[in-house]
């Protein structure tokens, strides 16, 4: 059985056919899901999704691309993560390709989940995008190895995924890992320790191959863990065994529905 353990299946495209993702899912032995909060608006469709399906959690957060979004405070985020179905605070971090300029506000809103990661005792969802030395840097200087996590979707160079890992952090590859010119995300593919990894879909996009261009879903992440498996000379059944534990183990509070993974 897969965990996929970033996803945003509330979004329109799969929420119009939310029976059919979840049977997919099944159908494809992913036995869970994480649902990502990335806005305030959308938070409770992520936490209904979570709370109508066992095999379903959630985060809560605020993506760092818009500029413009309604922040939740720190003592929000804290109090949304005493829900027993909420995981995981982010999706957080920086993003210098959408974002540019004076990124203050990106800063302040990145150490904010920090502390509250800090404070409620749930690990981080980083996202980074060309901003991978201000993102390292943030994470030690505000502490974020105190509260764990991952780095979602990684694209970066095998330096900053050994400075994460470093930090206590997991690491996350999605769909880019199977891309014919992810050189980059291959090596990092192949060095990570087993029991630092995950997989994910970040649905509905990066679809792997062999389905690149199409709208994602989390049925398709065994198409990313097969993809590792073979990068690393490893049975399928290994990865995919060492990502659902290594899910499980650091998303503590998730609890796995029985008879599945």
């Amino acid at each position: 059985m897969l965990v996929d353990s970033h996803c945003h299946i509330n979004f329109p495209d799969l929420a119009a056919r939310m029976p059919e993702v979840l049977a997919n899912m099944a159908a494809n032995g992913v036995s869970h899901a994480m649902v990502i909060g990335v806005s305030r608006p959308k938070y409770p469709e992520v936490l209904a999704l979570a709370e109508a399906h066992a095999n379903l959690f959630a985060t809560v957060g605020i993506h760092p691309d818009d500029p413009e979004a309604e922040e939740f405070s720190e003592d929000e985020l804290v109090a949304h993560a005493l829900h027993p179905k909420v995981v995981g605070i982010g999706e957080t971090g920086l993003d210098y390709h959408w974002c540019q300029g004076d990124l203050a506000w990106q800063h302040e809103r990145f150490a904010v989940h920090i502390r509250a990661a800090r404070r409620s005792g749930l690990p981080l969802v980083i996202h980074t995008r060309s901003s991978a030395a201000d993102t390292v840097r943030m994470m030690r200087e505000h502490g974020a190895d105190q509260a764990g996590g991952v780095m979602h979707c990684f694209t970066e160079d095998w330096e900053t995924a050994r400075a994460a890992l470093d930090l206590g952090f997991h690491i996350s590859l999605s769909g880019i890992v199977t891309f014919k010119n992810a050189a980059v995300v291959k090596e990092v593919a192949q060095k990570v320790p087993l029991d630092r990894l995950l997989v994910e879909t970040d649905s509905p996009y990066l679809a792997p191959v062999p389905f690149r261009g199409k709208t994602n879903e989390p049925a398709y992440v065994k198409h990313v863990a097969a993809h590792i498996a073979e990068l690393r000379g490893l049975s399928f059944e290994a990865v995919a065994e060492a990502t659902t534990d290594n899910y499980f183990r650091l998303f503590s509070k998730a609890q796995r529905v029985a008879g599945q993974g």
